[in-house]
Formats: structure tokens, sequence, C-alpha cells
């Protein structure tokens, strides 16, 4: 590799590099910065760019006598504008929130900081992390891949930022999809965990326990990897695809009744297991059962997530419209979020994998939101368009709490953005997701980035 490709590597390749010594935490930094500063103005992935902050940290990571054993050694970072960073004022994509700095990291930013990585800014975020598209009054977030649909959101300021080459790695939220549908997207690789595998403290209670922090990377190795960290789990790292055939069912049924799949999402899926049932693995059109309420106590728990945070703004009329109705729907539903539902999904789910070892869904029901204003739109516009999008493919893993993957396949032939597929697994399978991906992203792979965006 010359010094420009490993500057411009993958978070595998640039850890390896400066361990080794043969670039500096600095010089990766600093070529990171560089980037932002060039792509970030047309597209508006970062709410804050860290950029003289950062390059000191790079130089403590160069000067730390265990340099040479740091898993992200040098790594840039994104940090999604949701979660603590030392220093820094977390904006959660709102006027209303306090503008007091944070005076410690958050435990996920503390331990990609404690493996070498060096956090170069913060990533914008739709109010509260609430929408699934990311944009505010001042500004819409831009899809590196396309400019006629969204980034996703809650996560597309983090997304945008990794499918536009200006970090290889970023942190993320997913609270009903928010890692998996930026993911999507913007053509990356989202994964969430399952519940209790890496740190929460989102919010008051992680979206009643269906909040997770995740990253978002180019390829299944640099996700792999920065999970790990996230999870202190060093065994995560190394991506094992599976010795046996795996039972894999495939499904297109959206969660949400009502919901009407599109035809790149469909084919995208059976793509998918095509693939798989080619590389050797057992595939069948099987259905999770979705509960008839599922959809309601999902929604009920949105809503009351919303009236939480609400909760700690520092003036309610400073909360953009969609949102304050949001939250004001949401004190009058908190009291009705019982374990009802989701102890039944769990239940059904767990019966549900006991049969297949993976599940193979769209990650999207149709395709990403048109690139708007949606902040300006009305609160009922805003939700239709969310849950129409998305039919409920993410959500109904965040209530189950069980781990979930999107990966890119293919493109759409309309807007020529890439089209996700999102992989499930029982609780404790995000080895066997990431292993699974890596046969995908082996047998069909994906740009690292969007076009005009490359990097080497």
């Amino acid at each position: 590799m010359t010094t420009t490709q490993r500057i411009e590597g993958t978070a595998v390749e640039l850890a390896a590099a400066v361990r080794a010594g043969t670039c500096s935490a600095e010089d990766v930094v600093g070529a990171a910065l560089d980037r932002i500063a060039v792509r970030d103005p047309a597209l508006a992935a970062f709410q804050t760019v860290r950029a003289v902050a950062a390059l000191a940290e790079a130089r403590a990571v160069d000067g730390r006598d265990d340099r040479d054993a740091l898993p992200l050694a040098g790594v840039p970072v994104a940090i999604k504008d949701i979660v603590a960073v030392s220093g820094e004022v977390m904006h959660g994509g709102s006027a209303a929130l306090p503008r007091d700095a944070a005076t410690l990291d958050h435990p996920v930013v503390a331990r990609l900081r404690e493996a070498g990585a060096v956090v170069v800014g913060t990533t914008r975020t739709p109010e509260l992390c609430l929408w699934s598209a990311t944009d505010s009054p001042e500004v819409v977030t831009g899809n590196p891949w396309s400019t006629e649909v969204t980034c996703g959101g809650s996560s597309g300021g983090s997304a945008a930022a990794v499918a536009a080459g200006m970090v290889p790695v970023a942190h993320a939220t997913d609270g009903l999809g928010s890692i998996r549908l930026p993911a999507a997207a913007c053509g990356l690789v989202g994964i969430k965990p399952g519940t209790g595998v890496v740190p929460g403290q989102l919010g008051r209670n992680d979206w009643f326990g269906m909040s997770a922090n995740g990253p978002l990377a180019t390829t299944v190795g640099d996700a792999a990897l920065v999970l790990s960290v996230m999870a202190a789990d060093p065994t995560l790292a190394q991506v094992r695809v599976p010795e046996r055939a795996m039972r894999v069912a495939a499904s297109v049924r959206p969660p949400l009744a009502g919901v009407t799949v599109s035809e790149p999402s469909i084919r995208a899926a059976f793509a998918v297991t095509a693939l798989l049932r080619d590389a050797g693995h057992v595939i069948e059109r099987a259905d999770p059962q979705y509960p008839q309420r599922m959809g309601l106590a999902t929604t009920i728990r949105w809503l009351a997530a919303a009236a939480d945070d609400a909760d700690e703004v520092v003036d309610q009329e400073l909360l953009q419209p969609r949102s304050r109705i949001h939250a004001a729907l949401g004190r009058r539903v908190r009291g009705f979020v019982t374990p009802g539902a989701s102890d039944d999904f769990v239940r059904r789910s767990t019966e549900f994998f006991q049969q297949f070892d993976v599940l193979v869904t769209p990650t999207f029901a149709d395709r990403p939101l048109p690139a708007l204003a949606w902040s300006e739109k009305s609160w009922l516009a805003n939700v239709v368009a969310n849950l129409r999008a998305t039919g409920g493919f993410p959500a109904a893993w965040n209530l189950a709490g069980f781990p979930a993957l999107s990966l890119p396949f293919g493109t759409d032939p309309q807007t020529g953005g890439p089209i996700g597929v999102q992989l499930v697994a029982a609780p404790g399978g995000e080895a066997l997701l990431l292993g699974m991906a890596a046969i995908i992203e082996r047998l069909a792979p994906w740009p690292r980035t969007a076009p005009g965006y490359e990097v080497g």
C-alpha cells in the first residue's frame, strides 16, 4: 500500500498501519479532517468538527506506550450527536436541549478512545432521534449516493460521513431502525446488537429497552472490529464464516399491516437468499409471527420515549412542531407501555429461531424518504411517511431486543441508490450475523463509498 492508501484505507487497515508504525495517527486523522473540509460542506453530515482537538488526540495516540496493541489505533471516528463527548455540546438535533459541554465521555465513546480511536467530530441527527430522515430547520443532510432520497435517520449524519469516505467508521444508535435504515440508504453495513451487548445509557431508559449503540462501516470486517470494541468483546472482531449449513428463513411480509413492499426490496431479499442457497445454506420461505398489537406497542414506545426525552429540554416551545406533538401524545400514552406485547413477540421469535438460524428481510419496505425539509411538515405527514417507508421491518427487532444487521445488495433502478437487506438472529447471534454478511460480501461485493467519494 502507498502512504496515501494507508491513510485512506479501512479501519482494519489503518489501525494495522498505525500499530506497525508505517504511518502515524496524526497523519491518518489529518487526512480525514482534510476530506471532511472538502466534502462535508455539500452534505452537512457533521454537527461539530473537532479539528484542533482531534489532531492533539492523534498525537497522544502516537505517544502511547501500548500503541502496538490498540485495536483502533489512530482510526478517525465520528460520533452521533446524541451521546456525550467530553468537551463538546450534545445538540441532539434540537434547539431545545441544554448547551452545556459534556464533562465525561459516554461509556461507548470512552471504549472507542481507550482502543485508540480519535473522535474527529459529531454527526447530525433529526430532533431527539425521532425520525427516519435527517434534517432540521437549518439544513437537510445529503445522501452521498443520491440527491433524491434522504441519507436515512436517525443516524443519517454518521451514515453520510462514512458513505462519503470522510471517516471509515462511525458510531450510531438504533431505537426503531436508526442504524440499519441509514446503512440501507447509504450502502453501508450497520449492526444493531442485541439487548445488553453494548452499554446503552440512551435517554431515560434506552427507549424502554428498544435503543442500542452500534457501528456503521463500509465493510463487514470494520463493523465487526468496532462492535468488538463497543461491546468489550474481542472475539467479535474475528469474523468467522459458519462451518455448517445455516437454516435461513426468507420473508418479505412486513410487520405492519397494510404496508406495500417495493419490488426492488423484494428482489434484493430473495437474491440474497438465492446467493446463500448457492453457497450451501438451506433456504425456506417463512414469516415470523408478528403479534397484531406489535405495531401499536412499538408506536406507544416511540411516543413515550419522545416524551421522556422532551422532559429534559430547556423550553418546550423550542422543539419543532412535529416533535412537540409527538412528545405531547407520548405523555398521554406513557402509562400504556407494558411488557405484554414485547414478551409475546420475544416468545414467538424465540420459537421461530429454534427452527431457523437467520432471518432475511428487506430493510426498507419502500425507498428511503425523499430528501426534503421534513421538519417543516406536519406531525401526521412525518409519522405516515416513516411507517410506510420502513414497514416495521427494522423496528420489530428493537421491540424484541434481537440483533439485526443491514447490508447493501444492488441498487434501486429508480434512484440509483443502494438497497439494503436485513439479517436477524436470536440473542447472542451478532457473530453469526457478521459471518453470514461476510459470505454475501465475498460473493457480491459492494462499493465502499458512493460514486465520486472513493477512497484508497
